[in-house]
């Protein structure tokens, strides 16, 4: 299968989910078949008694489990030509992600005192990719395909969804090696996309505990009680290569556990937001990224 002759078909340009989809030409959804399994998850048929029932099935699992996984989303020999695209950038061009920090990625949080539990530091490690450096790849197609953001907005309960303005943020492929980790932490946006494209041998489990905090209660004794270990909230996700999951990463607490063995964890995350022209701020995109361009 030439997967490139299939992609340069797909087009790439932004939009909103409240655009006429301009890819589902017969050739655009031949391409897009190869790479998404749209007979077990028919994203592409809005209005359809199935895409309704999948969605349903999605809203039920936000609000019970606080995320959804669709189990097989890419196909098996999807992801491996993913990663074979993926792997000699990332061994070349990828950004080394360490540090210590507080779950919030945050220097000070107003209003708390700096030596309370719920700023407890801990350490991340991973290599990091950005969008202008896989532009064209199977997972920015995937990213930019019309029905899956229409797909997700409708999952979330939104009018419409946007591709992240940031040239650089708007998909991240996130690398983990042996010994390494991301640690506790909660994200910018209200939701998170992720593509799991190549498992470790061990470790690498998500751990992630649902509404930890909402937007008008940080609850800091309860980030300071699942830091010490004591929530019994926490829940484990243990995903397969080709696994599309959402969740409520705002006020989610998660990490990714130590990896072991010699295969690297590769995962993609794609960023949608509800409002055109998101951008990361330049400290941001330097922590992250080590750059700002």
């Amino acid at each position: 299968m030439n997967f490139h002759y299939y992609l340069s078909i797909v087009t790439r340009q932004p939009f909103s989910v409240n655009r006429e989809i301009s890819n589902r030409t017969e050739e655009g959804l031949k391409a897009m078949r190869h790479l998404i399994d749209l007979n077990k998850f028919p994203i592409d048929q809005p209005g359809h008694i199935e895409y309704q029932s999948l969605v349903d099935r999605c809203r039920r699992d936000l609000d019970t489990l606080g995320n959804y996984s669709l189990d097989g989303f890419l196909k098996p020999s999807v992801c491996e030509a993913a990663v074979n695209e993926i792997a000699p950038v990332m061994a070349r061009e990828s950004f080394t992600h360490k540090r210590s920090h507080n779950i919030y990625f945050l220097d000070e949080v107003p209003g708390l005192d700096p030596d309370h539990p719920a700023l407890k530091k801990v350490q991340t490690i991973n290599h990091t990719l950005c969008a202008d450096q896989i532009d064209g790849q199977i997972v920015m197609q995937v990213y930019e395909y019309e029905p899956l953001v229409r797909f997700i907005a409708d999952t979330m309960n939104k009018n419409e969804l946007f591709l992240m303005a940031d040239p650089l943020a708007r998909v991240n492929v996130l690398s983990y090696r042996s010994g390494e980790a991301l640690n506790w932490h909660f994200d910018r946006s209200e939701f998170t996309v992720t593509l799991l494209l190549q498992s470790a041998e061990g470790g690498g489990a998500f751990e992630y505990r649902p509404n930890l905090r909402a937007d008008d209660d940080p609850n800091y004794d309860g980030v300071a009680r699942l830091l010490e270990g004591k929530d019994p909230g926490k829940r484990v996700l243990e995903l397969k290569p080709g696994t599309l999951n959402v969740f409520r990463g705002k006020n989610t607490a998660h990490r990714l556990t130590c990896v072991e063995g010699s295969r690297d964890r590769i995962v993609a995350v794609l960023s949608y937001y509800e409002h055109a022209g998101k951008r990361f701020s330049k400290e941001e995109l330097i922590g992250f990224f080590g750059r700002a361009e």
